[in-house]
């Protein structure tokens, strides 16, 4: 047997964040329990987990703190709180019968436990690090998270304490706000007017990068952190430096130009995969985008079908979006740009696209914030709820 757990219960300086190992004691987590307490590192020494002096629990359990003590406030927490709560969550599952079918004495328990410097309320100390304790050891019977879970929660989880959120794109329709601007000014206007909303996406658009650089993502990320922002930067040379170039600067996404060779889009949207952003393909210009998604060999994330500001007399022409999306085995999003207004939306989301891209139908109103409401009102989509309880599985 060798389980792993995990679980973070609590808020403040106080909160818990326990890291689990459960085992035989004749396997490796046996052996690593038996080294861990006869080889004693300074600031982490572990020890055993006591109900209380003279009354140890089982299956036998090992604390070790995860932060340096040191001093002997934190050793007292540690040897208080932290140590008494392990050790009763331990034995309440015994009496709740969670190791059912486990032979108690043949297993051990190893505890990372985290007690911030800042912590100073006992009474938060043991309940946070009880309740972690008893959800880390669940989760590790359960074999907890499935696959299933695993995938679906992936992007729509926020974490506790990393202060932001990387946003995904896996509740589409939304709204791409196209900043084709030149002047700061204007765009700190926009992005202050634009509803923060979860369906909201940024874009800092060609002519922006173009009279700015890539540093304009980071001051765009300065006004909207947790925004989804794309750097449209219609490569068309050297895929793998430029897209690498967009995701040091923090974007999300980076546009590669369909035009450009099919070495270049590939390398582009590998080293967009390998970063961790989405690459867009730019379809402007493109005769047929659903035969150029078939012939690569890497896939991208999203393809746009772009009508030029130059050609706005044109009608639209949504394409084949189905057939786009076939050529990419599914998995793909179709943005749809060009003059859009907000009596198109329902045609183009009836056509099959999934992002709504406009410019100056919100960039230039009068009324910034009402016009991308009238957008927003057309996707139909509820926001998405980013405070949800870490534990609600």
């Amino acid at each position: 047997m060798y389980l792993v757990g995990e679980a973070l219960i609590g808020d403040g300086a106080e909160l818990a964040h326990i890291y689990l190992l459960m085992g035989d004691k004749e396997g490796p987590i046996g052996s690593a329990f038996a080294n861990s307490v006869s080889q004693l590192s300074m600031g982490h020494t572990p020890l055993l987990a006591v109900v209380r002096p003279n009354l140890l629990t089982k299956p036998a359990t090992l604390v070790i703190p995860k932060v340096t003590l040191r001093d002997m406030s934190q050793v007292n927490e540690m040897f208080g709180p932290v140590q008494a709560a392990v050790a009763k969550a331990v034995a309440d599952c015994v009496e709740e019968d969670v190791f059912k079918g486990i032979d108690i004495e043949g297993t051990v328990i190893m505890v990372s436990a985290f007690v911030h410097p800042d912590a100073k309320d006992y009474n938060k100390i043991y309940r946070y690090n009880y309740g972690a304790t008893k959800l880390a050891i669940r989760r590790a019977l359960d074999k907890f998270p499935d696959t299933k879970t695993l995938v679906f929660e992936k992007d729509r989880a926020a974490h506790g304490i990393m202060g932001f959120k990387v946003t995904r794109l896996w509740d589409a329709p939304y709204l791409q706000v196209a900043m084709d601007l030149v002047d700061m000014g204007k765009v700190a206007e926009v992005l202050k007017c634009v509803p923060q909303n979860d369906h909201v996406i940024i874009e800092a658009g060609t002519p922006l990068i173009k009279k700015f650089g890539l540093s304009v993502i980071g001051e765009i990320r300065k006004l909207r952190p947790n925004a989804f922002i794309i750097a449209d930067m219609k490569i068309l040379d050297t895929g793998n430096l430029e897209a690498r170039m967009a995701a040091d600067a923090t974007a999300d996404a980076v546009v590669v130009s369909g035009l450009a060779p099919a070495s270049t889009i590939e390398k582009a949207c590998s080293e967009a995969r390998k970063v961790g952003i989405y690459s867009i393909v730019d379809m402007l210009n493109v005769q047929s985008p659903a035969k150029l998604v078939a012939s690569l060999k890497v896939k991208p994330d999203i393809v746009e079908l772009h009508r030029a500001i130059d050609v706005e007399e044109s009608a639209h022409a949504w394409g084949d979006i189905p057939a786009i999306k076939k050529a990419a085995g599914g998995k793909l999003l179709v943005a749809t740009a060009g003059g859009i207004r907000v009596d198109v939306v329902k045609d183009a989301l009836k056509a099959g696209a999934d992002i709504l891209v406009v410019g100056r139908a919100i960039t230039a109103s009068k009324d910034i914030e009402h016009a991308a409401d009238e957008f927003l009102d057309q996707l139909n989509r509820d926001e998405i709820d980013q405070f949800r309880v870490m534990t609600d599985f």
